[in-house]
């Protein structure tokens, strides 16, 4: 089950057409395997998966806290502000990105791995693509955030749903942020889950 496809992921990033649905749909599910499901819980993604059709879409007798979840909307929350939530598809697209990326600057031979070579253009240096994975990293746990958030003020509509700085850790194979990041990656609006006052830099979560 995909709960984004090639179309979904052309709203967010200028992505060639040349590039076939069925190698994107790998780097799909490796982010839905290894990037949401650690990051929502096990519990709350089997149950949300359920709720959809084959072809991705969610389904119409869908909890609406769950569509909600997924294509976004507009609430209160604690403070009375008005939240824009974009939803969960964001999140999704930029660590399939990420994926995407890392993966692509390198082509399998039969006598090993090596660097892509391009007629209209130069390769991407491994240092440049390093950089590259990173920021498509940073801007998913940017939208990450923003999940989380939603989560925890709409937290009695998600019983399944339980805080674990560890489920949202994005365990990628390939490059690690190592130097300090700023982003906070935990409190993103001033609230504190943990009882601690202390933000966590984004490479904590990628060790």
């Amino acid at each position: 089950m995909q709960l984004i496809n090639q179309t979904t992921f052309q709203r967010y990033e200028d992505i060639s057409v040349n590039i076939k649905p069925e190698r994107l749909n790998v780097f799909i599910k490796k982010a839905q395997d290894l990037d949401l499901k650690p990051f929502l819980g096990h519990a709350l993604y089997y149950d949300f998966i359920q709720h959809f059709n084959d072809d991705g879409t969610i389904k119409d007798d869908a909890p609406q806290p769950y569509k909600d979840l997924f294509n976004g909307s507009e609430y209160l929350d604690k403070y009375g502000h008005i939240v824009l939530y974009e939803g969960l598809q964001p999140t999704l697209v930029y660590f399939t990105f990420a994926r995407f990326i890392e993966a692509d600057a390198i082509h399998y031979t039969p006598t090993g791995p090596v660097v892509k070579h391009h007629d209209n253009g130069d390769a991407v240096a491994p240092k440049d693509i390093v950089k590259l994975v990173q920021q498509q990293r940073s801007v998913a746990n940017a939208h990450a955030n923003e999940v989380e958030k939603f989560l925890w003020d709409n937290k009695a509509d998600f019983p399944l749903w339980q805080y674990n700085g560890k489920n949202k850790s994005s365990r990628q194979a390939g490059p690690r942020i190592r130097s300090v990041d700023r982003t906070h990656f935990n409190n993103p609006s001033g609230y504190d889950p943990a009882g601690t006052s202390d933000f966590l830099p984004l490479y904590e979560f990628m060790n």
